[in-house]
């Protein structure tokens, strides 16, 4: 059955995944986006604004935490929760962030989990990307041998949970997105400024742009940094002692390379060209079995 509220699509996943407690869905009001999925089950949100004042010229910079694009990565999910912890423990939240701790709940409740959406569409290879209809459907079926994992979808947005994803970054404006995935152990960057070069036991490895991802969306046509994450496992949660290393080093990277923001909102520059991209080109870097 559809899930009416953000209180019970968190205690849906809560029911399905042993690294998420009841109790954990009672330390965030999770709200519910006001569209739904394929079968209409709700995305979750939950807000942490900043805890501190600000000179009138500044504003804090925006964090977009995203888990669970692909529904079969549990760990994608769940860490999450775990992060959500730190948040509300942290007296001197120095960024506003966003949470989104699963864009795919009809993938991680299918029972068993998929990849993919309750469209058979891969979200991560669905957003509109330069030259989308050129490269996403020929890269689907000549590097991955039309891997119903990897479908992009009949055209670029063509389902709603990227829809809406699209809609949200352009109403946060979020000045860094965080995506995570599973299982390649591995930290993922696209776009602006110098990534990181480790996020905990997590070394960076540029794993390149594809046709419909969201790094190759958001970090390289929009501008906006985007790190992506690898967990080393999708069914087996890090150690606590390596999800507290990964987020020590990303406040750390945020204080370095984003800190506060001026005022007024800069508007979003759109990158006319992949020569004028900061990344190098899409052909020098794909790999076909990446996230």
């Amino acid at each position: 059955m559809p899930l009416a509220n953000g209180a019970q699509g968190c205690l849906e996943i809560a029911g399905l995944l042993g690294s998420v407690s009841t109790e954990d869905c009672k330390l965030v009001e999770f709200a519910a986006a006001e569209v739904g999925t394929v079968e209409q089950r709700p995305i979750l949100t939950a807000d942490f604004p900043p805890s501190r004042t600000l000179p009138v010229e500044k504003r804090p910079a925006r964090v977009l935490l995203i888990g669970g694009v692909h529904g079969d990565e549990y760990s994608a999910v769940s860490i999450q929760f775990r992060w959500a912890e730190y948040l509300n423990q942290d007296t001197t939240r120095r960024y506003h962030w966003r949470m989104l701790p699963c864009l795919n709940p009809d993938g991680l409740l299918a029972g068993p989990a998929t990849r993919y959406n309750a469209n058979g569409v891969d979200l991560n290879r669905n957003f509109p990307t330069l030259a989308w209809d050129q490269r996403a459907l020929p890269y689907w079926t000549e590097q991955t041998g039309r891997d119903p994992r990897r479908y992009p979808g009949p055209s670029a947005a063509s389902e709603p949970e990227t829809q809406w994803l699209i809609d949200e970054i352009e109403r946060f404006q979020p000045d860094v997105i965080v995506s995570v995935h599973a299982p390649l152990g591995v930290l993922d960057f696209d776009g602006p400024p110098p990534p990181p070069p480790q996020l905990g036991i997590l070394q960076l490895d540029r794993l390149g742009a594809y046709p419909g991802s969201l790094g190759n969306y958001a970090g390289r046509t929009l501008g906006i940094p985007v790190l992506t994450p690898e967990l080393h496992y999708a069914g087996i949660m890090p150690t606590q002692d390596e999800i507290r290393g990964m987020w020590v080093d990303l406040i750390d990277w945020l204080d370095t390379h984003i800190g506060d923001r001026p005022l007024p909102l800069a508007p979003r520059p759109i990158l006319p060209d992949w020569r004028d991209l900061l990344a190098p080109p899409e052909a020098l870097l794909l790999r076909p079995a990446a996230t």
